[in-house]
């Protein structure tokens, strides 16, 4: 009887640090998914926050985890770089006149 109590309690304590293992696992594959759409790592940034802060953190919602307790949120970073002003510009017939 003693041994399944302590096995109960110990599964009771040992929750939220598998919840938030989850959660990073989860924020991994968010990551790994955007990187792999083109953009680098230092031009995003995924929080994981409280349900009830992802309308105040100010970015989009791309995933949830621990048991839909928390948000990944997803943030665009000032070194994300606009590809339309590294690349030349192409002119027309008209510009080389």
């Amino acid at each position: 009887m003693k041994k399944t109590l302590l096995a109960g309690l110990a599964v009771v304590m040992l929750a939220p640090l598998m919840a938030q293992a989850s959660c990073e696992s989860v924020k991994a594959d968010i990551t790994q998914k955007i990187v792999a759409n083109g953009l680098p790592e230092s031009g995003f940034k995924l929080d994981i926050v409280p349900n009830d802060q992802a309308d105040q953190s100010g970015g989009q919602v791309v995933g949830h985890c621990g048991n839909d307790s928390q948000k990944i949120v997803y943030t665009k970073t000032a070194d994300a770089g606009d590809s339309s002003a590294a690349s030349p510009k192409t002119g027309t017939s008209q510009d080389s006149q």
